[in-house]
């Protein structure tokens, strides 16, 4: 009995010792039971009431002749299509693609720009606008094509690795919220007549700097440093005042420099030349075909567009080819059947026999849904000479036309 005994002490003071040498420990880790997230949302979707799949009356083109890719146009250099994500800033994409072709045309420099920096000063400028006006202005996303020059003007212009505009691991651009909070912002110094310019200013780019980062002064490593405004101009070769905007509208007298009446023309630019459609088009297939490209804005909401196929144009049902005119323009621009939706990077051509079809560039999810071409439309010379309402491009490519106008005034810029 004492010998089972003195084993059974001896016993539990290993098991005694041991015990007292274990010291675990623990760590926080990120659990998920897959099982149960499988089972709720198995769950999930057998108690989801079923919704049908809201259809669009789309043209059938069947049996037309359309162009399948875009390796079917003649082209000028531009950079591969990227997407502006969850933000209505078409405008800023596709000008920005059409200098970036152009800074390659004059310098064959490859260079890709930040579209968020000119959107981060305009959206600066917007403020100050608001404030001048108290209130009147708008102030949300869209704006025009030719505001990308208006900015680099002022801010000069950097390459997209300086500024993003995206946070760190941010896939896309998304300004919902973004802008969300400073039209709330606005829209309460507005209801409490608070117009004190500097604060707004700097409440909206304290706004601007969480969401897209705040932009940089100066660019480049090192000793080697230079502004915005020198890269714009020493490395890029752009001359601001070597670009010009054109309309079509029988609303002011052809032949003159007119207000572009549309209300992403926030600041009221009355520099656009107006000119007849005939002349419209002309310079368009005159540009393109001459090695120039157009930053093009318009309408892309029609029943002729197919985003799978890529092509853009106008069904017979809407409105027959011979008849499309400066009057059937000008109607549906004024009845709002033409709104101004999307601007995009126009950047070749190809004939067929049907008709001239440029190849477009696009920053909008439309266009990505291309199968053979993602990022790229194909757009009838009809669908321009109907629902394209402004070009911005270079003076070089016009030159002949813009001495036909009588009057030529100095642009107007933001100050």
């Amino acid at each position: 009995m004492k010998k089972q005994i003195t084993i059974l002490l001896v016993t539990a003071i290993t098991f005694s010792g041991l015990a007292q040498e274990r010291k675990d420990k623990a760590a926080f880790r990120a659990t998920v039971n897959d099982y149960y997230q499988q089972m709720k949302k198995a769950a999930d979707s057998f108690n989801e009431e079923k919704k049908d799949v809201p259809k669009k009356f789309m043209m059938d083109q069947t049996g037309i002749d359309v162009p399948k890719s875009a390796t079917e146009f003649k082209t000028v250099w531009a950079e591969k299509p990227i997407s502006q994500g969850e933000s209505s800033t078409c405008w800023s994409f596709s000008t920005t693609s059409f200098y970036e072709s152009e800074i390659y045309r004059l310098t064959k420099q490859e260079i890709k720009l930040s579209e968020a920096y000119i959107v981060y000063w305009q959206y600066v400028e917007k403020a100050r606008e608001f404030v001048r006006t108290r209130g009147k202005s708008a102030f949300d996303e869209g704006s025009e094509t030719n505001a990308v020059i208006n900015m680099m003007r002022k801010y000069g212009a950097v390459p997209e690795n300086e500024y993003t505009g995206l946070k760190i691991g941010q896939p896309f651009h998304d300004h919902r919220k973004m802008i969300e909070e400073m039209k709330g912002y606005l829209q309460s110094v507005k209801k409490t007549d608070a117009w004190n310019e500097e604060e707004i200013v700097s409440t909206i780019k304290s706004i601007l700097n969480y969401y897209m980062g705040t932009p940089p002064q100066e660019i480049g490593s090192g000793d080697v440093k230079i502004t915005p405004q020198a890269y714009l101009a020493n490395t890029c070769k752009l001359n601001p005042d070597d670009y010009v905007d054109f309309m079509s509208l029988m609303e002011a007298p052809y032949w003159t420099q007119a207000e572009y009446k549309a209300t992403d023309n926030w600041w009221h630019s009355d520099d656009y030349y107006n000119v007849p459609l005939t002349d419209f088009v002309a310079i368009v297939k005159s540009a393109v075909k001459n090695g120039y490209s157009i930053s093009v804005g318009g309408d892309v909401s029609e029943s002729g567009i197919n985003i799978y196929t890529g092509v853009m144009m106008i069904p017979s049902y809407d409105i027959p080819s011979q008849y499309i005119d400066e009057n059937a323009r000008e109607l549906r621009f004024i009845n709002g059947a033409t709104t101004d939706d999307h601007a995009m990077h126009l950047m070749g051509y190809v004939e067929k026999p049907n008709g001239t079809w440029f190849l477009i560039k696009d920053s909008g999810s439309g266009g990505h849904n291309n199968v053979n071409s993602p990022g790229y439309f194909y757009m009838h010379e009809d669908y321009l000479k109907l629902k394209m309402m402004t070009l911005t491009l270079s003076k070089e490519a016009v030159k002949e036309c813009i001495e036909k106008f009588p009057d030529k005034k100095l642009v107007k810029y933001v100050k």
